[in-house]
């Protein structure tokens, strides 16, 4: 009966497209996480007249069951049929941003595809068994099954399996972040670069270093000293949306 409540009032996230300008941003969601961590940026990027259109990964916003089926390859081809998608509607100019796996995304994007400036938020420069990252998949599992109603002893059991079967999936993951982070050098498209001081999910050095290794000449970094990790829903919001608008109004737009 508790799960039965549990399913009446959750509806899973969906992609979103918000279509206003001629200017087209791609708003990339993280890992666990949903298109509803970049539904605020999207409206008030759309307020100021530009398009915004954000994916929603395979297996996000769903039962952890089916996140498991799912890989970073399976993602990366929602980012890219997004990206193509956005063409389809007639937008030649595209920027993206990004927030975790989906500042990942959008560095890998600005290496190959063609991108009018690349946001990076909150971005995983590296990853190992002791990552962050991993406990914070666990803790994800773990409260969705709290919510699906289950007891705890059941939650436990599950926990046990999920650890075994998610394995695969976490190498993967570290794998694509390592790859992606070895290639961050071919990127030359502007960029602007934020990170919260108190991200305790990502190595906030990771920030620098992306500042440091990118070759374009148009780089900005900055810090945000009350934010953690999803930056765009914690404290420093509002200045976060500000600060992406300055950015994107300077790139060089053609239309």
């Amino acid at each position: 009966m508790r799960e039965e409540r549990f399913k009446m009032k959750f509806t899973p996230p969906k992609p979103f497209l918000f279509e206003t300008g001629k200017r087209a941003v791609l708003l990339l969601h993280g890992f666990t996480g949903s298109s509803a961590d970049v539904r605020m940026l999207g409206r008030f990027l759309q307020d100021h007249e530009y398009t915004c259109y954000a994916p929603q990964y395979k297996g996000h916003g769903v039962s952890p069951d089916l996140l498991l089926q799912t890989g970073p390859s399976d993602w990366w081809q929602d980012v890219l049929e997004a990206y193509a998608h956005l063409e389809e509607l007639g937008y030649k100019e595209i920027a993206v941003a990004g927030l975790s796996l989906g500042a990942l995304f959008s560095l890998k994007l600005g290496f190959t595809k063609p991108v009018k400036g690349i946001v990076s938020m909150s971005a995983p420069t590296k990853m190992d068994s002791s990552s962050p990252i991993i406990s914070g998949y666990m803790d994800y599992v773990r409260n969705y099954k709290r919510l699906e109603g289950k007891m705890p002893s059941e939650i436990d059991s599950d926990m046990v399996h999920y650890k075994e079967e998610s394995m695969d999936q976490i190498v993967q993951l570290k794998d694509e972040i390592n790859t992606v982070a070895g290639e961050v050098d071919m990127i030359y498209a502007p960029i602007f670069i934020a990170q919260g001081k108190l991200d305790d999910m990502v190595d906030v050095d990771g920030a620098q270093w992306i500042y440091d290794t990118v070759e374009s000449t148009d780089k900005s970094l900055k810090w945000y000293e009350n934010s953690g990790h999803v930056i765009t829903i914690d404290k420093e919001r509002k200045e976060l949306q500000n600060d992406i608008l300055d950015f994107l109004n300077r790139l060089d737009w053609q239309e």
